[in-house]
């Protein structure tokens, strides 16, 4: 059945069981980094867990399908987040006072010790699971932190949130506390590996949930931790997931530890952990903020293919700056959206795409750069269509379109409160759900065509 969030049926009839079946709605999707697609009362078609195709007009081969009728909503491509820490979620909210490096220490490596005990694990990841279920992102990369049986307890809960998620075990061997240091590199790539056998494990329980290498940042990190990671990625070609250029200081942290690299993402490549050079054989990358990269570690990005995750709510809050997004795009790298959950308090990639326009505005006025600021359309594929675009690379289906062909992850968003009682363009319609955005408003949530169930 179809829930909204009070538990009421919007369908008229079952759909979203792992069947084929039709949503007849206002859809729009992005067919591009810059133009929507726009189908006013049209027909979207789930066939085996991927998309058909969006019709004005119901092919007739399709007439027997069962159809969910949710004329006068939107029906929209389900979200995707590049870029959230799952432990740091229990605090969000909390140190926003401060900058990166020290709200790391006061906050969140504090906590993250604290998931050595699974029990504590165990309730902490329940109430960042139930609350990405209920929210609009069908689809999520995910810090853990060191400890194997509490990141195999979070892979066992996203699996069965029926969400499509890459969940990191972290390696640090450096630089951190006592409770979260792995000891040395021998230590900490041999944890990896128990934890890469033990998802091996569970191939046939985990369809919806991968692992991903997740090297926190250079700074936590020894040469010989790096190195063996960047050879355990050439054997098991894994995607991997790391933090780049985020804050000025970290920045220079960097400078101090490696003085003749040619930069931060230079030491990434030199432990060959940024991307490849062939990047259509290789899986793929993602760097998340590149707030300070400048033009010769964006053209590093752009050829090896590797994706950053935008975080513009995190890198206002912790005061790290303003990503050079257009500049990113310009540069032919691939582009995505990030909550960063806890440096930012709000899971939704509807936040993040109404943060990616504002400060991309600010960016031009206060820097005085002649960078042309986002636009809705942007925005909106790089929560959709361009984040999933990693996906599709690391194997696990593209998705954020309803191009047909595409995962079937889809939104039916009941905005009729947000517009009544004035009559707007479809258009008019996503930019006001996205700017002022409640999970409330979502009345179904797909994901491969199967209903998330997040009925209270």
């Amino acid at each position: 059945m179809c829930y909204t969030a009070s538990g009421v049926m919007c369908t008229d009839t079952a759909a979203g069981d792992g069947g084929d079946f039709i949503i007849q709605g206002d859809i729009c999707w992005s067919a591009g980094p810059h133009t929507l697609e726009i189908k006013p009362d049209s027909f979207l078609v789930c066939k085996e867990g991927k998309s058909a195709g969006v019709f004005e007009r119901l092919p007739r081969q399709y007439a027997d399908l069962p159809l969910s009728r949710c004329r006068g909503k939107l029906v929209i491509p389900g979200l995707v987040d590049l870029h959230t820490h799952a432990p740091q979620f229990v605090y969000r909210g909390l140190g926003l006072d401060m900058e990166l490096l020290e709200w790391l220490e006061s906050h969140a490596f504090p906590e993250e010790v604290k998931y050595h005990d699974i029990a504590y694990a165990v309730k902490a990841y329940s109430f960042f699971v139930e609350h990405l279920k209920h929210g609009p992102n069908t689809r999520i990369l995910v810090y853990a932190t060191v400890h194997i049986p509490a990141t195999l307890a979070l892979m066992d809960m996203m699996e069965e949130s029926g969400l499509i998620s890459m969940v990191g075990k972290i390696n640090m061997d450096r630089n951190c506390p006592e409770g979260l240091k792995e000891g040395n590199a021998a230590a900490s790539l041999s944890a990896t590996k128990e934890w890469l056998e033990a998802c091996a494990a569970h191939k046939n329980t985990y369809i919806n949930t991968r692992p991903i290498l997740t090297p926190r940042f250079i700074p936590s990190c020894s040469d010989d931790l790096l190195r063996g990671l960047g050879a355990l990625r050439r054997k098991v070609n894994l995607p991997i997931q790391s933090h780049l250029s985020e804050n000025r200081k970290e920045v220079e942290w960097v400078k101090e530890l490696y003085p003749a690299s040619e930069g931060y993402g230079a030491v990434y490549r030199d432990f060959d952990l940024l991307g490849s050079a062939a990047p259509e054989e290789a899986a793929p990358t993602v760097m998340a903020h590149c707030v300070w990269s400048d033009e010769k570690e964006i053209n590093l990005l752009a050829e090896r293919g590797v994706f950053v995750a935008h975080c513009p709510q995190s890198n206002a809050n912790l005061a790290s700056g303003i990503a050079p997004v257009r500049r990113l795009l310009d540069a032919g790298v691939p582009v995505g959206l990030g909550s960063d959950v806890a440096g930012g308090t709000n899971c939704s990639i509807f936040r993040a795409m109404s943060d990616a326009i504002q400060v991309s505005k600010l960016r031009r006025t206060m820097l005085n750069v002649d960078d042309k600021p986002l636009s809705l359309e942007e925005a909106f594929y790089l929560g959709t269509a361009g984040g999933g675009a990693f996906f599709g690379k690391a194997g696990m289906g593209y998705s954020g379109t309803f191009a047909p062909g595409a995962d079937f992850d889809a939104l039916v968003i009941n905005d009729n409160a947000l517009a009544d009682p004035f009559h707007l363009s479809v258009r008019e319609r996503l930019e006001q759900a996205i700017n002022i955005y409640d999970n409330h408003l979502i009345e179904a949530k797909y994901v491969r065509g199967k209903l998330v169930n997040f009925s209270q």
